[in-house]
């Protein structure tokens, strides 16, 4: 196996319920009733998990785990981990057994596999565009509904970094929050009655005069949100690194290296998890 890097790996017991509940969608009441009447149930194969085109891994062991969900006996060979680049034509994995398995399992495997190491390659592609800058790419909760988890690995798989996983782990003041508290201040104060010291407090500014209301306030971050490449400019040098500075709303990917350049420490973006393009990936089958 190549090896290359050193990226924390999910947690089996975690990703289960998703592999479980993925099954149990495609093979629904009846089972794979191609497979069934054509593949005798002794009937061995052997397949490679193939690359169509170049790419960042992501979610090698989630779309594997399919497999051995559906047989213990399944037989695997990885040739690369998590977090590598995958050249075009790569056999990524070999896998050997029970065909029915290899058959009935395939498509809820690439469509893990081909959707995390999407999010991945973009996330890779973005950081290696600002890597002169300090500014490091973030995902945001804009995931596919019950894949957040694998979305944002992915992410980190990618060389990114993650925003909240949820409403529970961090505070994060937006304009909705601010309109119904009557204000920034109201929203600040009614946050710090409750407010644990485990827990890091964010909020939205969408001008540079209710970020001069932020700073006075005393924050651990704020997000900069829909701020033209200029007006970001002047928000970093009023904050002059005494908090965190967050650019969000409408960055694409012609225009990170210009956000980048402004000085910001994180640039998060929402299209990286909600529209992601799936990389191309298959299972070919030996003669």
């Amino acid at each position: 196996m190549k090896q290359k890097n050193k990226l924390p790996p999910l947690y089996p017991l975690n990703y289960a319920p998703i592999i479980k509940r993925a099954l149990n969608e495609d093979f629904g009441e009846a089972g794979d009733v191609t497979t069934d009447a054509i593949v005798a149930v002794d009937s061995k194969a052997v397949a490679r998990i193939v690359s169509r085109s170049e790419g960042c891994l992501a979610g090698l062991e989630v779309a594997l785990s399919v497999f051995t969900a559906l047989d213990n006996d399944i037989s695997i060979d990885r040739k690369y981990i998590d977090g590598q680049d995958i050249p075009a034509g790569e056999t990524i994995a070999l896998i050997s057994g029970s065909a029915r398995v290899l058959l009935s399992g395939e498509r809820t495997a690439l469509n893990l596999l081909g959707r995390m190491s999407g999010i991945s390659t973009m996330t890779r592609n973005l950081s290696l565009t600002v890597k002169n800058y300090k500014a490091r790419i973030v995902c945001t909760r804009k995931t596919a509904p019950g894949l957040r988890l694998l979305d944002k690995y992915s992410v980190r798989a990618g060389g990114g970094v993650n925003h909240r996983f949820g409403l529970g782990d961090g505070i994060l003041i937006k304009d909705n929050h601010r309109l119904i508290a009557g204000g920034i201040s109201n929203a600040v104060e009614s946050v710090r009655k409750r407010l644990g010291h485990m827990v890091k407090l964010e909020v939205e500014v969408d001008t540079l005069a209710q970020l001069q209301e932020v700073l006075d306030l005393g924050v651990d971050a704020v997000l900069l949100d829909n701020m033209t490449p200029s007006i970001l400019a002047d928000a970093v040098s009023i904050v002059d690194g005494r908090v965190l500075t967050e650019a969000s709303g409408g960055i694409t990917p012609e225009k990170v290296t210009e956000v980048a350049a402004t000085g910001v420490d994180l640039i998060s973006l929402g299209w990286l998890t909600h529209s992601v393009k799936n990389w191309d990936v298959g299972l070919d089958f030996e003669p």
